[in-house]
């Protein structure tokens, strides 16, 4: 996807407002297996994923957690290093050989102070951060296997031949074996 067309799926920004934040980006190109982020460090960028996939997980006792997946016009930051300029907790790794445009917090503040389209654009990324964030949360909650599963399904159908089980099975919070099954019914 080109930058343009990762901004404006947000909110649709005025031409200067857009060419003023490309301005501040920068492209880069990263292998698979990269981790973008790592448990402990402060990374307080935003990336625009224009090519290949992320996955975030935390590390548990033996085991990995994966709360999300990120395709081609998703987002990836930490909040909390983003918010507190602090260590986040979350590792995200990339699955592909990635393209990202790169934001700078500081870059991106110095914009928000400037142009109210983009304190509003900046605002509606977090909007849409927290509503995904709400979603997983209440699937996880309230949603059996079988409806987690389906639902993954219709969300993201460009994921079931990239992404491994195993990280599927995690993000849907159940063993490989389970999924096993319910894939096979």
């Amino acid at each position: 996807m080109s930058f343009e067309e990762i901004v404006q799926q947000i909110t649709l920004l005025p031409e200067h407002s857009l060419r003023a934040l490309q301005d501040i980006s920068s492209e880069i190109s990263l292998p698979r297996g990269h981790l973008l982020f790592r448990h402990g460090v402060t990374n307080n960028n935003i990336y625009l994923i224009a090519k290949g996939i992320a996955r975030g997980y935390v590390d548990m006792e033996n085991t990995q957690a994966t709360f999300g997946f990120f395709a081609e016009g998703k987002t990836l930051l930490s909040i909390k290093s983003y918010v507190h300029n602090s260590p986040g907790y979350e590792n995200i790794e990339l699955l592909e050989d990635c393209v990202l445009y790169q934001l700078r917090k500081d870059d991106l503040e110095n914009l928000y102070a400037q142009d109210i389209d983009l304190a509003n654009w900046g605002r509606k990324l977090a909007d849409y951060s927290f509503l995904e964030t709400e979603q997983q949360l209440i699937a996880r909650q309230f949603k059996n296997t079988i409806e987690r599963y389906e639902d993954f399904q219709r969300d993201f159908p460009e994921l079931m031949n990239r992404v491994k089980l195993k990280h599927i099975a995690s993000y849907l919070g159940m063993t490989q074996v389970t999924l096993s099954r319910i894939r096979a019914k």
